[in-house]
């Protein structure tokens, strides 16, 4: 692993040599690595444990693989930037340095060294909405995006350095953890400390900052955010609950609550949408909240559904942000008013298309339906009067999803369209290799189920 990073260090130099080959040597560089942790992939449950503090377990492990294989996709899918000439050299240092870091933040042991990660992530991020969104309003979604995570990180900073204080050990590995002395204290502590990882999934009502951070941002930017970034939420909070299982029990109730009617609210805010990014963005927010409520059981089905929900969001959102722009790029518009009738075009394209959305509504056979019925069974567990709200949010996903693809798939073709836009080898090759973890990791789940035996 150790290895790894180094190598990731000294693509950071790449973009110096300013070859017309960068854009295939950091992609292919991200990819290869991908293919090199898949055919590694530890075969136990015991721990790895590196120099540097770097560890990998059978959590960190797969989201470390999905880092690389959605960072060779954004460098895929971004061919514009790097033909247009807008910045390919800076635009693929921050897409490396963002890997880089995002990497460290996954693997690392040191609590306080994750902290810094997580929070060095979002540098890259708002560079890349600052300098390769379309429209002005960028500006504004940098602020808030900045804003909202931020400010939820600083007490979190707070309770690191208590628990280092308490604990004399930064090790997340740590066998016995003490929490606050003053009882009365501990639920205090314990909302301030997770508060971070509900504004970075999102927690819906800390959601605003996401649906203007993903119009805003350039494709690359929205599959990062969508695939990587919302992840490191997840990844924090069932660390944290791991080590802490009773506090994240005794606060239960409200978050399962938020959570499931943000997802409610949400599904119907896609219903109303006309932007294609923006009702992708506001899925996610339902998704999350699934995985909210999962962890915040304190079930190993939850906490198992939690992980494989991770992994199957962040390669189908990817994948619907990515056949988005692909869209747009033959549009120019993202509009459903305007992206009509793109099946008569190119109906391989739509296939494609279709298979996503079914993903994206946790159809058969993509893991999914796997992680939601992992997930929806632990939510049972705490209480049955949340199953009203389960069937109306799997409702909803359904219908937003059938939504979006009747939208731009069907209706008669608008004359300024440019057709040959989207018949690029590049677009088709973008969505299979999303699509196809989405359907194999089924066949072999229980890599990602079994991680707590």
């Amino acid at each position: 692993m150790l290895k790894l990073i180094m190598l990731n260090a000294c693509l950071l130099l790449l973009p110096l040599f300013k070859s017309k080959f960068l854009w295939l040597v950091s992609q292919t560089t991200s990819i290869f690595t991908s293919f090199v942790l898949i055919m590694s992939y530890p075969q136990t449950t015991s721990i790895s444990m590196s120099p540097m503090s770097i560890f990998t377990d059978f959590l960190n492990y797969p989201l470390i693989i999905l880092t690389f294989w959605i960072s060779s996709l954004m460098i895929l899918s971004s061919f514009m930037t790097f033909q247009n000439k807008k910045s390919p050299e800076m635009f693929t240092f921050l897409i490396i340095f963002l890997n880089l870091s995002l990497y460290v933040c996954f693997s690392s042991s040191n609590i306080l060294t994750f902290y810094i990660f997580f929070e060095l992530s979002l540098i890259p991020t708002l560079f890349l909405i600052l300098g390769w969104g379309n429209q002005p309003e960028r500006l504004q979604a940098g602020f808030y995006l900045m804003i909202y995570t931020v400010t939820a990180s600083l007490p979190l900073l707070m309770s690191i350095l208590f628990l280092t204080y308490e604990n004399n050990s930064f090790n997340f590995l740590h066998s016995m953890w003490y929490t606050p002395h003053i009882w009365y204290l501990t639920k205090f502590w314990w909302l301030i400390s997770i508060t971070a990882f509900m504004v970075k999934m999102p927690l819906y009502l800390t959601h605003l900052w996401l649906p203007k951070a993903h119009v805003e941002a350039p494709v690359a930017g929205s599959m990062i955010l969508a695939g990587l970034l919302l992840k490191l939420g997840g990844y924090g909070l069932i660390r944290l609950s791991f080590i802490f299982p009773q506090n994240s029990h005794n606060i239960l109730a409200p978050f399962i609550a938020v959570s499931l009617w943000g997802a409610i609210i949400t599904g119907l805010i896609c219903l109303r949408q006309h932007d294609m990014k923006s009702l992708i963005a506001y899925s996610s927010i339902g998704h999350m909240g699934l995985v909210i409520s999962g962890v915040m059981t304190m079930t190993k089905w939850g906490w198992e559904g939690a992980i494989l929900m991770m992994i199957a969001h962040g390669l189908a959102s990817s994948a619907m942000f990515s056949i988005a722009n692909s869209t747009y790029e033959a549009t120019h518009s993202r509009s459903l008013y305007i992206s009509k009738g793109l099946i008569s075009l190119f109906p391989t394209m739509s296939m494609l298309f279709f298979l996503l959305s079914a993903a994206n509504m946790a159809a058969p056979p993509s893991i999914n339906l796997v992680s939601e019925i992992s997930l929806l069974t632990s939510i049972l567990s705490s209480s049955a009067m949340t199953a009203p709200l389960i069937a109306i949010i799997s409702f909803l996903a359904g219908a937003y999803s059938l939504f979006l693809y009747v939208s731009t798939q069907h209706g008669s073709t608008l004359s300024f369209l440019n057709p040959m836009a989207l018949f690029t080898q590049r677009n088709y090759l973008t969505l299979t290799m999303h699509l196809m973890p989405l359907f194999i990791i089924i066949l072999k789940s229980d890599i990602l189920f079994n991680w707590l035996m």
